[in-house]
């Protein structure tokens, strides 16, 4: 019951708190409208993926933060503060003046909690997948850690489907006076929400067994850095291919079928719905089937796919085709599936229990500072630059290549004990 309720706690936090980050990118044209009408067409969009991008500046700072919460007093406190702070967040962004009312203010304050966005994101994801490891039953850490993924994905579904739904529902006129600020507001209530779930929610048995060794945790951030150089470098090369596939197949994407590809607005809403459907279940399938024949077959199987598969499927994304559309997101849905379902396991088992927080969140957040938040940004200026959709594809290609070349120096661990 502890396992099962630890589960759904920690993957619906993370899936509430994934689909307030989320929401932003997939308002993007909208937003460029609204706060920088100065600039037209792909420097409006351009614009609005800096200040994406911005957030994720913010994850340094809340990776010593959390994982110093995280490590020394608990997975439980830090996961309950990111998720507050992150759904206030995102009800302000929703609550802000456009620039037609506030002028530059309003890009402003819009940069602002960005940045506390990504501070808040910084804790959750670390947090939720050294919990969801620690509480894993034996042999059962693949799966367990999937979760972190699944809800991951989910959140991403959830922000396309209610984008899609909004826009459905409300006007342009309506959208621009109003509409955009409800997929915002409605971050208030996931907040509550995934608050409430991880009130009750007790400390992981990992944890609480290495209570009693609290030196390490006196300063965690110091001794990962003391102890963990090499595992946090891996993590950071795990990381970098991994994170520009999901921003740059799952946020980018759908603003270049739209805008480069002239993709109608209904099939890249559906079509990107499709993708993350399949995505969110073979997440699940790859972590559970990690737990059997390992991770490292599965994680060098997804990241040299995308070496291999980005320039084809960018090319058939560049036709316009309606099916070439489904099938391409279906196809990065797979190849993503397959590095993501033993993902956060293989990654929270780099680490000891003392300095997991810490020293995942540091490998993994400065790969997704660097890498995930520009990758958008980046993308949009390949496409502006080359005037070419497939161009672009060296931007995953390199990204998956480096992460491939990571996974191969790492030791297989599905059946070493958790550190």
């Amino acid at each position: 019951m502890r396992h099962r309720r630890a589960l759904m706690a920690t993957s619906v936090g993370n899936l509430l708190e994934q689909y307030d980050n989320l929401i932003y990118a997939y308002s993007a044209t909208t937003l460029a409208a609204l706060f920088f009408p100065g600039s037209r067409g792909t420097a409006g969009v351009l614009s609005t993926f800096a200040v994406f991008a911005v957030g994720f500046f913010a994850r340094p700072l809340g990776t010593v933060v959390f994982g110093h919460i995280g490590d020394r007093f608990g997975r439980r406190p830090a996961l309950f503060i990111s998720v507050v702070v992150m759904g206030a967040a995102t009800a302000l962004i929703g609550c802000l003046p456009t620039h037609e009312t506030a002028g530059n203010w309003a890009p402003a304050m819009l940069v602002l909690l960005r940045l506390v966005q990504g501070f808040a994101l910084a804790g959750e994801w670390a947090g939720s997948a050294a919990m969801l490891v620690e509480y894993a039953p034996e042999g059962r850490r693949g799966v367990f850690g999937s979760f972190n993924q699944v809800s991951t994905a989910a959140g991403f579904l959830l922000a396309a489907a209610v984008v899609a739904v909004n826009e459905a529902v409300f006007p342009d006129d309506a959208m621009l006076s109003f509409g955009w600020r409800v997929p915002f507001l409605l971050g208030a209530v996931t907040a509550v929400a995934a608050a409430f779930l991880r009130l009750g929610l007790e400390e992981t048995p990992a944890f609480v067994e290495q209570e009693s060794g609290t030196a390490q945790r006196l300063n965690p951030l110091r001794s990962a850095f003391t102890h963990q150089k090499l595992a946090m470098l891996r993590g950071f090369g795990f990381t970098v291919g991994w994170t520009v596939a999901y921003f740059f197949f799952l946020t980018y994407l759908p603003t270049y079928l739209r805008t480069d590809a002239g993709v109608p607005a209904g099939v890249v809403n559906a079509s990107s719905l499709a993708g993350i459907g399949v995505l969110t279940v073979s997440i699940f399938l790859f972590g559970l089937w990690s737990d059997r024949i390992g991770r490292k077959k599965l994680l060098l199987a997804g990241s040299g796919g995308f070496v291999l598969l980005s320039y084809p499927v960018m090319a058939l994304f560049s036709t316009g085709s309606t099916a070439a559309v489904y099938g391409g997101q279906i196809l990065i849905a797979l190849v993503l599936g397959c590095f993501s379902g033993p993902g956060p396991a293989a990654l929270a088992e780099l680490f000891p229990t003392t300095l997991r927080y810490s020293a995942l969140g540091i490998g993994y957040n400065f790969g997704v500072m660097a890498f995930g938040g520009t990758a958008a940004f980046i993308a949009s200026a390949i496409t502006a630059a080359t005037g070419s959709g497939p161009a672009v594809a060296i931007l995953p290609t390199a990204a998956a290549l480096i992460t491939f070349l990571t996974v191969c120096a790492m030791p297989e661990s599905y059946r070493s004990p958790l550190r």
